[in-house]
């Protein structure tokens, strides 16, 4: 159990008291950053916490058990602190927050309350709420790996090993037209299918590509892709294609002659080979599902 510091609880034993909150964020990228609701700067624990950054929490609830508790820090978007370049980039994916209770008169009188994790960040406007994930958020996450017919890994990755850098399976072009959902990329002689579920960089943003056909010109292509970026890519931005994979064995095998590294399970029965009864005329000899 924690224990309130003298000083503080001398204050809060007090008719009237002069507390502060403070919130300092650890980012990905090791930077630290410290916000107050006080309209002053405050100086505690060997970090500044800025005011007037808009940064204020909302009401926190806790409950017996693991189930993790609810919090939420909101604040406004700003070139001097959180940035929407930095949000997109994942800089503030996971990082650390903690959270004090100061005498903003006597600042060396002060309380961490909590350690949490940001979550979801949901942006609106000028303005973006924070999801804080407590500990207990850690015995949610899906561990170890499914087994399916199809394989688990990320092209590319060292657990597939397929080189993109190879065989053309990365090509550069060039922004010819955008909107919404839909891109037209001037990027030369390319298979179609085989960018299909690859991805699309456009100013430092990813994004899944869902079709791919002809464009209006030759070497264009019309992209779809999930979901629009952020911010409109102009005619004449640069723009990255990468291959794609369906993550079957079959197209492990022709398209990129990895089947040796293939991380699903092929031969794994489905729930119609597993529920079905014998019958006579059905050839049960043990061959693989996927020859």
């Amino acid at each position: 159990m924690r224990t309130i510091p003298d000083g503080l609880a001398e204050r809060l034993g007090g008719a009237a008291t002069t507390l502060a909150r403070c919130w300092r964020l650890t980012r990905a990228d090791g930077r630290v950053l410290g916000f107050t609701d006080h309209d002053e700067a405050l100086e505690l624990d060997g970090t500044r916490f800025a005011a007037a950054t808009g940064l204020s929490g909302s009401e926190a609830e806790r409950a017996l058990g693991l189930a993790p508790g609810t919090q939420e820090v909101a604040g406004a978007l700003s070139a001097l602190a959180v940035t929407e370049e930095d949000i997109a980039a994942g800089l503030y994916d996971e990082a650390r927050v903690e959270s004090f209770v100061v005498d903003w008169r006597e600042p060396e009188h002060f309380m961490r309350l909590d350690v949490a994790m940001i979550g979801e960040i949901r942006r609106s406007g000028e303005s973006f709420t924070a999801e804080l994930r407590g500990p207990e958020a850690a015995l949610d996450r899906e561990r170890g790996r499914l087994y399916r017919r199809r394989c688990d890994a990320a092209l590319g990755d060292a657990r597939c090993g397929v080189d993109l850098a190879a065989g053309g399976r990365r090509v550069s072009g060039a922004v010819t037209s955008a909107e919404g959902t839909t891109m037209e990329v001037a990027a030369g002689g390319i298979e179609p299918a085989a960018f299909l579920r690859g991805r699309l960089t456009v100013g430092g943003e990813s994004r899944e590509i869902v079709g791919v056909s002809a464009g209006s010109g030759a070497g264009a292509w019309r992209l779809q892709i999930a979901a629009p970026f952020r911010v409109e890519p102009k005619a004449g931005a640069d723009a990255a294609m990468t291959a794609g994979c369906d993550k079957s064995f079959a197209t492990c095998r022709a398209r990129f002659a990895n089947q040796l590294n293939f991380r699903g399970f092929p031969h794994l029965p489905g729930t119609d080979a597993a529920l079905t009864i014998a019958k006579r005329d059905d050839l049960h000899d043990g061959a693989p599902v996927v020859p």
